[in-house]
């Protein structure tokens, strides 16, 4: 359980820090540029960064995580092996007295550690996905930024 919360609470830094990180370079008309001509720059540099890297930020930002997986059918019957196990080797510390509660409890942590070993999955799952939209977002703003800096913008 600590280590799912130690997962959890790792991607949502990554998360909050993709999202700072992620943003769009301030730019400045360094050589007295009107406010239109920014406008008329920005726009110019925003295509020709999504025509240069082949990405496009409104489809990144839109992109869905992957899906939490969650019920019965999830891991592809994980828990339902996992339980398998842990009540054979329940049976096996019981020594087999017949009342099967060395079987029983093997069931219920055999089918908890499956289920946690999935949640770590989904997690580790999502964190690539934010590592790899947070990628493609630097790419686009640093093409983004050399256009406007070539332009005559103090880019930062």
């Amino acid at each position: 359980m600590k280590r799912i919360m130690q997962i959890a609470a790792g991607a949502a830094l990554l998360s909050l820090a993709g999202v700072a990180a992620a943003q769009k370079p301030i730019v400045y008309p360094a050589n007295g540029q009107s406010a239109q001509r920014q406008n008329q720059d920005d726009g110019e540099c925003y295509v020709w960064s999504k025509q240069n890297t082949g990405i496009d930020p409104a489809a990144v930002a839109a992109a869905p995580a992957p899906a939490q997986q969650s019920g019965p059918a999830v891991g592809g019957g994980e828990r339902a092996r996992g339980a398998l196990r842990g009540a054979a080797v329940g049976g096996i510390i019981d020594g087999g007295d017949g009342a099967g509660k060395g079987a029983a409890l093997g069931v219920v942590a055999g089918g908890v550690r499956a289920r946690n070993n999935q949640k770590s999955q989904n997690a580790q799952a999502h964190q690539q996905s934010q590592a790899q939209k947070q990628g493609s977002m630097d790419t686009f703003y640093r093409a983004y930024g050399a256009c406007m800096s070539g332009r005559g913008y103090s880019v930062k």
